[in-house]
């Protein structure tokens, strides 16, 4: 008998943890500013089913909020990415299963930083380089909105190089003067072939040499949720590989429109690059 009350304890200890692994995802830091995370209760939405959810035109991520500190609000929960763009006010709007959510963001005044680039093409491209460009900023955008629904083990990030913060996210960047589109990912400084290591699982969704970003990989990491790595020395991956955290994605380089070996490390979500950072484990 106490053989089988036993057994039965264990198992129940066992699902527990199964339970617990499910609900036991650590959320992203919410920061309701251009270029970071909104996390946002979908109070009344109470279907078995995932919700889906779209704001801005591009499907957003949902998960249970069983296990966060958003539970008794809501049984589901949305994480958007807002864009750098977005002004403050109260009242951004959000759709999940037809129904309507607001949210509100507040303003955000991010530093300029003025960069001088000896390659003049990378600052005023010739109609050639324009095509190119475009033809990559195409396959960018698709890998940033492809969709996919694994069973999500993490989305706190370890950082993928070890280095200096060269380059915060969201600087308003101006190249020999000239202003050019804010920054959107997190510059890490370290010497050439230090290696850049996957912040967690995911499948390559894109590779190549860009003529702004150089040698570049995207990983999708599932429910809109992407990193890419920049101006890369070496790239030791493929289209479609499945990536466990650790694995190493390729080298710190200066490639493309680089003054010196660095990453530039991006994080898209819902098709909207956000701070770094606010993935970072604490």
């Amino acid at each position: 008998m106490k053989i089988i009350q036993k057994a039965a304890t264990t198992l129940s200890i066992i699902g527990c943890l199964l339970c617990s692994n499910i609900y036991a995802l650590e959320l992203p830091k919410e920061s309701r500013v251009p270029g970071g995370i909104a996390i946002i209760p979908l109070e009344g939405l109470n279907t078995k089913a995932t919700p889906s959810a779209w704001y801005k035109g591009n499907r957003i991520m949902v998960l249970p909020s069983e296990g966060t500190s958003y539970a008794e609000q809501a049984k589901w929960i949305a994480v958007a990415g807002i864009p750098l763009s977005a002004k403050a006010t109260k009242k951004q709007h959000l759709r999940a299963n037809a129904t309507s959510f607001y949210f509100s963001v507040d303003d955000k005044e991010y530093k300029a930083q003025y960069l001088t680039i000896k390659n003049k093409r990378h600052v005023e491209p010739d109609p050639e380089d324009v095509k190119r460009w475009r033809r990559e900023k195409a396959k960018m955008v698709a890998a940033y909105k492809s969709w996919s629904e694994p069973a999500l083990k993490d989305i706190q990030f370890d950082l993928p190089a070890q280095g200096r913060f060269s380059s915060p996210f969201g600087l308003k960047r101006f190249y020999n003067k000239q202003p050019r589109n804010p920054h959107s990912g997190l510059d890490i400084a370290a010497p050439k072939g230090t290696p850049i290591i996957a912040p967690a699982e995911g499948v390559v969704a894109d590779t190549g040499h860009y003529f702004f970003n150089g040698k570049t990989v995207i990983v999708d990491h599932g429910r809109g949720l992407t990193t890419m790595y920049c101006h890369m020395s070496r790239i030791d991956v493929k289209i479609g590989d499945k990536i466990q955290k650790g694995d190493q994605l390729g080298a710190i380089g200066s490639t493309g429109r680089s003054t010196g070996p660095h990453l530039h490390w991006g994080v898209s979500l819902n098709n909207t690059r956000v701070d770094p950072i606010l993935f970072l484990k604490k």
